[in-house]
């Protein structure tokens, strides 16, 4: 399998620089609110020493003049789901992973690419040049991200053969694991992958568990990770501005209902209903708000929706005034045939059982349960009896 990584350094400093060119020239943080700590996303290419998630006061204290951005996430996977769907009419099988970073299938290409510069060639004029892509092309996913980081802007790397040597000296910190498992190879005087690759595989295993052989292997340019292509269907995107900005839940609420209108009016006659959305909404200072939710069976009008939306909304408040709320339907699906039973109290006791799951699916753990005989010989009370989950 060969794979083409596109990374997009600084993805979301470059939307905002794409909105506004006079930020193109000064130094700014793309900050987001995570509970109450104010994070950082994103920075200019100049600013040295910052980190994504590092807090913005130990931001500010290795740059102090520099503008502050409030990210606008949605703008962002707007923006990135846009360069998806152009580079889907250069190959079927993109993946994006998360903003900033795609990967895409290339084999089986030959006969609309004959060779890697048309193929790199066509990948160049999917993408705006404010984007500024690196690109990397190898054997499998991790090795094509390794090469796209070491391509110079705009340009690209192609890994061929033997690809010891290009691993030899990387640092451990390019490995996708966990930090703890950086740190601990740091703690251990393992700095490199060349000297992770020198290693046995049984010692890295008792020392990380199953994340050790992982680490052996990406250190030696062994990677199985399939490719995941983005479903064919297309995402459902629909947002609206409020006429004023409010805090008032039942005015988001309606908000949302209108758009779930528009959804149902063109999934409705289809006969398919929700099973994934995620709902955002955007506060008067630019801070956004987002949940997923998700339907164990898809909800096929409005008012199955509506009523998880709002209790979506009475359990995580926002962040400030509205004054934008969108919404993005993930996946669709068609309803699933049940047999119901010809007798009366079976049917009745089918309902009360669905309504129980439905119950436990949305709070996550038991809700109801039933008195069960134990030990009903012991003289200790709370001995005898013993509440269990009804579906157990």
């Amino acid at each position: 399998m060969r794979v083409l990584c596109v990374l997009l350094a600084h993805f979301p400093w470059r939307c905002e620089v794409r909105r506004n060119p006079a930020l193109e020239d000064r130094p700014a943080i793309v900050t987001y609110t995570s509970g109450s700590r104010k994070l950082v996303l994103d920075w200019s290419p100049e600013l040295e020493g910052l980190q994504h998630d590092m807090p913005l006061q130990q931001a500010l204290a290795h740059h102090g003049e520099v503008e502050l951005l409030q990210a606008d996430i949605p703008c962002y996977r707007a923006v990135f789901n846009e360069l998806l769907d152009a580079l889907e009419e250069k190959s079927p099988l993109v993946e994006g992973p998360e903003p900033g970073c795609v990967y895409i299938g290339v084999d089986g290409l030959q006969l609309i690419y004959p060779d890697d510069d048309a193929l790199l060639k066509a990948i160049g004029e999917a993408i705006p040049e404010a984007f500024t892509p690196q690109i990397g092309i190898a054997g499998n996913k991790f090795l094509a991200y390794l090469a796209a980081r070491r391509s110079p802007p705009g340009g690209h790397r192609i890994l061929n053969g033997d690809v010891a040597s290009f691993l030899r000296r990387l640092p451990c910190d390019v490995l996708p694991v966990s930090m703890k498992s950086k740190g601990k190879l740091h703690d251990f005087g393992i700095h490199t992958l060349g000297q992770v690759a020198a290693l046995f595989p049984g010692p890295l295993q008792a020392q990380f568990g199953p994340e050790g052989k992982r680490i052996w292997e990406l250190a030696r340019g062994l990677d199985d990770t399939p490719l995941h292509p983005r479903f064919m269907e297309k995402t459902m995107e629909e947002s609206t501005a409020l006429s004023s900005v409010t805090v008032s839940l039942e005015a988001i609420l309606v908000a949302a209902e209108s758009l779930l209108v528009r959804v149902f009016a063109v999934i409705g006659r289809k006969g398919l209903g929700i099973r994934s959305l995620t709902l955002w909404t955007r506060a008067w200072n630019a801070e956004s708000w987002e949940r997923t939710i998700q339907f164990k069976e898809p909800a096929m009008d409005m008012k199955a929706a509506a009523s998880r939306i709002k209790r979506v909304l009475e359990d995580y408040p926002q962040p400030g005034p509205v004054e934008q709320v969108g919404m993005r339907v993930n996946r669709l699906g068609y309803p699933r045939g049940q047999q119901k039973s010809l007798f009366s109290e079976v049917r009745a006791s089918d309902h009360l059982n669905e309504d129980i799951r439905q119950l436990e699916f949305r709070l996550g753990n038991p809700q109801v349960y039933r008195l069960k005989e134990v030990e009903p010989w012991s003289r200790i009370p709370e001995r005898r009896y013993a509440l269990t989950p009804t579906g157990r």
